[in-house]
């Protein structure tokens, strides 16, 4: 068998079906003000209190009146009614509206008592107080009713909701100014390898920076979760034992990247099965295949590979949703089209394949997608480039120009 063989490798599937069915959601609730609630997830239902709109009003600046009053109404038999008030927002018309009468009205303005109907002021021709309308308006024509967004008891968002910047001003609405929300998951991140330095440092021969640390903290950022940073730690057993050790004291979840393979100096996967159990290793997916997916004493553990690709995909496409699961967000599923491309792809049999492309639409409206060139698991420039994956399945082989391919394009996470 070839190295690209699936033999000993977990799908894809099975191992995102292993991940969400291990962990579990591991936040307590806490109480925050609805201005600091952005990110989080509710830990409660949002229920309304009251009607929204509480009252019927106005949709539009014009005349309230009784649809009844203006059945004849036409350009050539215009029907007069006489004003007899105003309804401002925040000051309503007080009294009762008798038929004959109008009122002058603004938008959002409450609607008189037996007004059912708002003709705009475009529609109509003042002389002092009487108004003329042209027009036979229908019964509750621009007139928002009360309860007509949301009703009193109504649930509005379900636990386990994001909130998004579209949620708060809707919660604000219904006056609600304190809400239950899971606390911050706590995701320690680790670095390991002797060739790693950090930024700003000179390189020996041998040496690359480790940019790994910074793709990882600059996705979880997204996440709104709070993020521990360990650094790199070197190649060393009873380093990286104390690392993550200690690591599982402090966090909900440990990353590692690098150190999952195996090479001599691979440490990781050791101190997993020391300090805790291994849940599965190695994937049969591309790039990524050394991940390693397992449980510490008080945190879950994710071993992402050393190479930049691998690491983002397998953190993107394994960790993340099984990391939603542990904040408390109702899981999502990956959106995913049909594309046409326009390249060949290579692609042997045997595992699930994430390439780096580029998707649009052409001048026939066709959705199409093109790689972003070479797919090598160390080549970064291959993700900045790109706006989607395309997800090859596991027993597909080369993908000829022309050929239809499932695209993915990045959520916001990576967007």
């Amino acid at each position: 068998m070839g190295c690209c063989d699936a033999k000993g490798l977990m799908p894809l599937e099975q191992a995102l079906t292993k991940l969400q069915t291990s962990v579990s959601n591991v936040c307590e609730s806490i109480i925050l003000p609805l201005s600091e609630a952005l990110g989080f997830a509710l830990a409660q239902d949002i229920q309304s209190p009251i009607n929204v709109p509480p009252f019927n009003n106005s949709a539009m600046d014009g005349y309230a009146m009784l649809q009844a009053d203006l059945l004849e109404a036409s350009a050539e038999t215009p029907i007069t009614l006489t004003m007899v008030g105003r309804s401002f927002a925040g000051a309503p018309y007080s009294g009762d509206l008798k038929s004959g009468q109008c009122i002058r009205i603004m938008t959002g303005a409450v609607m008189p008592h037996c007004a059912d109907t708002v003709v705009m002021q475009e529609n109509t021709l003042a002389d002092g107080a009487q108004i003329s309308f042209t027009k036979n308006p229908s019964f509750n024509d621009n007139v928002r009713q009360a309860g007509e967004d949301l009703q009193q008891g109504q649930t509005v968002l379900k636990v386990g909701h994001k909130l998004t910047p579209r949620d708060i001003p809707l919660i604000a609405s219904l006056g609600i100014a304190n809400i239950s929300v899971y606390r911050k998951l706590k995701v320690a991140v680790i670095s390991s390898g002797d060739e790693l330095k950090n930024l700003g440092q000179p390189l020996a021969e041998g040496d690359i920076y480790d940019s790994n640390r910074y793709s990882i903290i600059a996705l979880l950022s997204r996440l709104n979760v709070e993020v521990i940073d360990f650094g790199i730690i070197a190649d060393d057993l009873n380093l990286i034992r104390d690392a993550i050790r200690l690591a599982d004291e402090q966090a909900d979840v440990v990353i590692t990247s690098g150190g999952v393979s195996v090479g001599e100096a691979d440490f990781i996967k050791d101190v997993l099965s020391e300090l805790g159990e291994i849940g599965f290793w190695k994937l049969a997916i591309k790039p990524g295949k050394p991940f390693a997916f397992g449980k510490l004493p008080s945190s879950m553990f994710f071993g992402l590979p050393g190479n930049p690709v691998s690491a983002m995909v397998t953190l993107y496409q394994l960790a993340v949703p099984a990391m939603a699961t542990m904040a408390g967000l109702i899981a999502k599923p990956a959106i995913r089209f049909n594309a046409i491309t326009t390249d060949k792809l290579r692609k042997a049999p045997g595992r699930t394949d994430f390439q780096r492309a580029v998707y649009s639409v052409n001048t026939e409206g066709q959705l199409i997608v093109s790689t972003t060139g070479s797919q090598g698991s160390g080549v970064f420039s291959s993700m900045s480039q790109s706006n989607c994956f395309i997800v090859l399945e596991q027993d597909r082989g080369n993908v000829e120009i022309g050929e239809t391919v499932s695209i993915e394009p990045y959520s916001a996470l990576m967007d």
